[in-house]
């Protein structure tokens, strides 16, 4: 008898995936600039110079057993010293190269960080919308996962915050920049969520943990800025990716980050080197340990994103369709014209559009438009999204 929940997740891929997976085989059959995939969150924007020339320094520079040799198992002590010392220069912190643990991308960050803080019984809460993954990583720690329905501006409720806080608790999982909506959490957001948690854990007797991720921190337009949550709550861990920061995803590097404030941090830390023992996640590919940390800082070329945002949201709104305006990361949220986004959806694909339903997202009646393509897709795009507007009566 085989894990029959295990078999259901590699039966059932995820929307996305599985949207992504039409686009391909849809574009073989009728060629790729007639199908207008905004499925995933694939950067398009080429990787900054830096993490080239990282690449061609070491390979000529560097030992071959070291750079392609085992790493400590929690990564470089070299590489999460330098993210350590970048981290505290930036945000004022006080991260050592102990706070720091290296991963396989933001993903295992999650998993890691939930494997080590979950016990029976306990509960993750996370805000809609949110990243489908966050409630298998959850229930895959052993979790309950609760969702809270989203707020018209999508950001924190603290009355239901609140409300749904109780002694099973265990994390709260926040994500800013928003996957999908590109919504930044407000300074008050923050403040009213730390709030919260600081108040239940007293009144409980447990520490509540935040868990921050973090792939899209840098994405950010119009002189935005992302609070950095260890500075308004000591129970946090980041989780963090260079796959969008540097438009590398399928290097898959990252790190999660303990609070050097946090209640038993070194006990924590150390639940976190023991889940990434217990999952087989030590030792982050080495040579991208040593290119992330000489690109500290450096970022792909968010202009572009900025205008592909500009671009499609003032189209979208032109024609009639009610969007979110992202203030960061790289995805559009659209409001559907019909309650069944599944059914919109489905109307897209007839002119050769790949939205994602954000059901999953804990957000019905909306889809998720991943913008980090070619603007000349976009720019192509634009005529099928005016007649699918015009078919459903909202053209203005």
């Amino acid at each position: 008898m085989i894990n029959k929940k295990m078999e259901q997740l590699g039966k059932v891929r995820s929307v996305i995936r599985e949207l992504f997976e039409y686009g391909k085989k849809r574009k073989a059959e009728i060629g790729e600039d007639k199908v207008f995939d905004f499925s995933l969150g694939n950067p398009s924007v080429p990787a900054p110079d830096c993490v080239n020339e990282a690449i061609r320094a070491f390979t000529e520079e560097m030992s071959s057993l070291r750079l392609h040799g085992y790493s400590s198992a929690q990564g470089d002590a070299g590489v999460r010293q330098a993210i350590a010392e970048y981290l505290n220069k930036k945000h004022g912190t006080a991260f050592t190269a102990d706070s720091l643990y290296m991963t396989v991308g933001a993903a295992a960050s999650l998993t890691i960080c939930l494997n080590a803080l979950v016990c029976e019984g306990d509960e993750v809460i996370a805000f809609a919308p949110f990243f489908p993954e966050y409630r298998v990583f959850s229930e895959s720690a052993g979790a309950r996962f609760v969702a809270l329905a989203p707020t018209a501006d999508f950001q924190i409720d603290k009355a239901a915050l609140s409300a749904a806080v109780n002694e099973h608790t265990k994390a709260v999982i926040v994500n800013s920049p928003n996957n999908p909506s590109g919504v930044v959490l407000t300074e008050d957001s923050i403040k009213n969520l730390c709030a919260v948690l600081k108040e239940k854990s007293e009144l409980y007797g447990h520490p509540i943990y935040l868990i921050t991720d973090e792939p899209y921190r840098e994405l950010v337009y119009d002189g935005v800025t992302v609070p950095f949550l260890t500075n308004y709550y000591d129970n946090t861990l980041v989780c963090y990716s260079f796959s969008k920061s540097l438009s590398i995803p399928g290097e898959r590097i990252g790190y999660i980050a303990v609070s050097p404030t946090m209640e038993d941090e070194r006990d924590v830390y150390a639940a976190v080197c023991g889940a990434g023992r217990a999952l087989g996640y030590v030792c982050a590919p080495s040579m991208f340990q040593f290119v992330a940390a000489k690109c500290l800082g450096a970022t792909a070329d968010v202009s572009v994103y900025k205008h592909n945002r500009d671009l499609l949201y003032g189209a979208l709104c032109d024609y009639g369709y009610q969007c979110v305006k992202p203030d960061g990361a790289f995805y559009l949220f659209l409001k559907t014209p019909e309650a069944d986004a599944n059914a919109f959806c489905e109307r897209a694909k007839g002119k050769e559009l790949l939205l994602v339903a954000a059901d999953s997202f804990g957000c019905p009646g909306y889809v998720r438009i991943s913008y980090c393509v070619s603007t000349e897709q976009i720019e192509n795009s634009l005529p099928a999204f005016k007649a699918l507007a015009e078919e459903y009566g909202i053209n203005k």
